[in-house]
């Protein structure tokens, strides 16, 4: 039991850590975010309301200048202002943002927020457990060796989210007739747009390749023209 205490600890410190970080950005959130406010987004996500058969879909906007979309823990969606204003000087469209919300709407749908709570809890465990047998047995890198795996985990169960997400959004701007090419079109921007062009390997990057991303999106749509 004692020597699986460290490992507990580990676990029980990822669900607080989880928890407070979870607190803290619903406390910012609330602090710098105001309601959507735009007709021709509104339009949009009333279609995707139909799709889901809910009464509608609000979307606040994140006060700052970073260009993200964000689905909060407690399930709220958000553009930054960022995103916004480069819908405003027209280098996005409503369609693209929307493809950007049905994404988010994605993250909450499939419970990914939830299920990032326990990875986390698993990760931090594991890196307990990976740093305690392989600092024994490589004094001096095997720490590091143990933070290396546990980060390439980390960025591969978040890739995963993003493809899911991905298909999420896909369907549901298929079912609401918007369609999936703002999508395709919206992540063939997103490096230029975003400026973040020296991407960390693939193995440590949280977020898939956008080829990657787009085939991924192509090879549902040719599913689904052979299953119809």
């Amino acid at each position: 039991m004692l020597k699986l205490a460290p490992i507990l600890l580990a676990i029980l410190y990822g669900l607080v850590f989880w928890q407070f970080s979870a607190w803290r950005t619903r406390r910012e959130l609330d602090a710098r975010a105001t309601v959507l406010n735009d007709a021709a987004l509104t339009a949009l996500t009333h279609k995707m309301a139909r799709a889901l058969d809910l009464p509608k879909i609000r979307v606040h906007v994140y006060e700052i200048e970073p260009i993200n979309g964000l689905a909060a823990p407690d399930g709220r969606i958000f553009l930054t202002r960022g995103f916004l204003d480069r819908y405003k000087t027209g280098e996005v469209t409503a369609e693209e943002l929307a493809s950007v919300i049905a994404h988010e709407l994605g993250h909450v749908a499939l419970g990914h927020s939830r299920r990032r709570m326990i990875d986390f809890s698993g990760q931090n465990a594991v890196r307990v457990a990976l740093s305690a047998i392989l600092g024994r047995l490589l004094p001096g890198i095997g720490i590091w060796i143990a933070n290396t795996l546990v980060a390439m985990l980390a960025a591969s169960l978040s890739r995963t989210d993003e493809y899911e997400a991905d298909e999420y959004a896909a369907a549901l701007l298929t079912k609401a007739g918007i369609g999936t090419q703002p999508q395709k079109s919206l992540l063939s921007k997103l490096e230029n747009l975003t400026g973040m062009r020296g991407a960390p390997p693939v193995w440590l990057a949280s977020h898939p390749k956008t080829p990657d991303r787009i085939s991924a999106i192509e090879a549902l749509e040719e599913r689904w023209r052979v299953g119809s």
